[in-house]
């Protein structure tokens, strides 16, 4: 199983600089992804803009957003040419991890209507391979169909819309348990999509490291869940703070069938990155 880390452009008071720093040092310690998570009513950094400032930076590491908002996008000829960017700037290194969420205050913000966004996204998933097949509104691509797309979600139309459009699958955060129930689902509408292979199945994490780590993941990670009320301190308490837990949660995903697990950081500290690879060993 690969590991992939998360930028930490959702992260409280985090500025550019420890953004690109970040994005250096998860190239050097050898991650596999360099996920970003996606909000409109957040104070955060928005997915694809800082990805494109990590790819300036690195050369290897894959460039993912783990899971951006697609139908907050409205105008998907703009999306399909900021992906085309940033797939290009990178060298084809960008996963497009997209979904509807499911924040009303989002869409209320962006003036549009949260209950029509499952048919809004599964128009957007035509419009987007057609804009990238086509030549209308470029650039051009860095690899045939477009870049690498995989589908959030946990609904059965999560699962048809994966089987249809994507090349996988990702759990936004859960429990190995919970991951491994949803691969009968998953495999089920590959098949009856006639696919063949396999789909990638992904997820993702959170950990916290270091002498603040409690305080980090409490102050982080329960503001950014606030919205979930009691839950939110549930995630931050979930979240893997010392060695022995990280290679928990790396070897029980990796024995429920993940290919690759991303752990967010609770915490903007570069630092973050090399005690997470300490922890992995």
């Amino acid at each position: 199983m690969e590991i992939g880390i998360g930028l930490p452009n959702a992260v409280r008071g985090v500025q550019g600089p420890m953004l690109i720093d970040f994005a250096r040092e998860a190239e050097q310690g050898g991650f596999s992804s360099l996920g970003t998570i996606d909000r409109i009513v957040y104070d955060n950094y928005e997915s694809l803009i800082a990805l494109a400032a990590a790819a300036a930076v690195t050369e290897r590491i894959r460039l993912l957003t783990s899971i951006l908002l697609a139908p907050l996008r409205s105008n998907t000829a703009l999306l399909a040419k900021q992906a085309a960017s940033v797939d290009g700037l990178s060298g084809g290194r960008l996963v497009l991890g997209i979904a509807p969420g499911g924040r009303e205050d989002d869409y209320e913000v962006s003036g549009l209507d949260f209950h029509a966004r499952g048919k809004a996204f599964e128009r957007q998933l035509d419009d987007l391979h057609r804009f990238w097949d086509g030549d209308e509104v470029g650039p051009q691509p860095a690899q045939p169909g477009g870049p690498t797309v995989v589908l959030g979600g946990q609904s059965d139309a999560a699962f048809r819309r994966t089987a249809r459009y994507g090349t996988g699958w990702m759990m936004g955060g859960g429990t190995p348990d919970m991951f491994k129930e949803a691969m009968p689902k998953l495999d089920a509408a590959w098949k009856e999509a006639g696919r063949e292979g396999e789909p990638r199945r992904m997820a993702l994490g959170y950990y916290s490291l270091g002498p603040n780590a409690e305080e980090n993941a409490n102050a982080n990670l329960g503001h950014y869940y606030a919205w979930l009320g009691d839950y939110a301190q549930q995630i931050a308490g979930s979240a893997a703070k010392d060695a022995d837990t990280v290679k928990q949660y790396a070897a029980a995903f990796e024995e429920a069938g993940a290919d690759e697990f991303v752990f967010f950081p609770a915490s903007s500290d570069p630092d973050q990155v090399v005690l997470l690879r300490e922890a992995l060993g």
